[in-house]
């Protein structure tokens, strides 16, 4: 059974004449009435009572005329469902991305996407930057804000924030009386950072500013993620340079100051799998570009 020859079904159905109906279909009488006949055989029933002066449903066809409103009501659905999915509007997107992000980016891309493409089932993962790379290529997640990691042929990764770093002090640190710390009197301060695999890029970029200021930096711990860092600090344990971003984790006994020289920024970005044309991917990028442009 064809949807078109519900079509013709239904357009008779409704005019009650084969003429007005062909020409609703802009098709001449003959194939309207050849396709009715089809119909009819296919379904053993008589649908129409036909006379010279008259066309009217039989039984048959008035609980048929039911159901093939809903099949061609449906079919129209799915027909407009797939086009929306085409277009990035309808499905499911699985975004991961890395704690510092909810200090930066996310909250604003998520809120606007949300707001644009509700009929969008988004859902979140909080995973370190290697995780996302791994859950990526598993497909476990269709999208990752995650930090600058070692290039993999089959990711792509667009860079949408840069921000400068601050330095996170215990409160009573000597240092929280300079407006700005200079990265030369870090030198004999323990330094809390991230576990191997965490903001790697970030960090090397520390310690090679450190290295340039005359000293390698004295690693006193190991936190799993920038909040951890945090408590840390806060419990007096040490310092911890950060994304200027994460000033806005207020925690008690923590203070927060800019870092000279200026030269260093911390990066964030977008990666997506390599082969996956997903308008919904393409459409979170591009919501992820504009309100990182905002708020940079």
């Amino acid at each position: 059974m064809e949807l078109r020859h519900l079509r013709s079904f239904l357009a008779v159905a409704e005019e009650l004449h084969f003429g007005r109906a062909a020409a609703r279909l802009h098709i001449s009488q003959p194939p309207l009435s050849q396709q009715i006949r089809r119909l009819e055989d296919e379904l053993g029933a008589r649908l129409f009572y036909r006379t010279k002066r008259r066309v009217e449903l039989t039984p048959a066809g008035k609980a048929f005329l039911t159901e093939a409103r809903q099949t061609l009501a449906q079919a129209e659905r799915a027909v407009r469902a797939a086009q929306r999915a085409e277009r990035g509007e309808l499905g499911e997107l699985v975004v991961g991305y890395v704690t510092s992000a909810t200090y930066g980016p996310l909250p604003d891309v998520i809120r606007t996407f949300r707001k644009r493409f509700p009929d969008v089932d988004l859902r979140l993962q909080n995973l370190r930057s290697m995780q996302q790379r791994q859950a990526l290529i598993d497909r476990r997640i269709d999208v990752g804000f995650v930090r600058p990691q070692v290039a993999d042929p089959r990711l792509n990764y667009e860079a949408i924030w840069r921000e400068s770093v601050v330095v996170a002090l215990p409160g009573k640190h000597p240092l929280t009386r300079r407006t700005i710390v200079n990265v030369s009197e870090l030198a004999t301060e323990p330094f809390l950072v991230g576990e191997p695999g965490v903001a790697a890029s970030f960090y090397d970029q520390v310690f090679t500013l450190c290295r340039r200021a005359g000293f390698t930096p004295r690693i006193a711990q190991l936190v799993p993620d920038v909040q951890a860092a945090i408590a840390l600090v806060a419990a007096g344990l040490g310092i911890s340079p950060v994304p200027a971003a994460i000033q806005e984790f207020k925690r008690k006994g923590v203070v927060y100051r800019p870092l000279r020289p200026h030269t260093l920024r911390s990066e964030m970005g977008l990666a997506w799998r390599r082969d996956d044309s997903s308008a919904l991917v393409q459409q979170f990028r591009r919501v992820g570009r504009e309100m990182a442009r905002r708020t940079t």
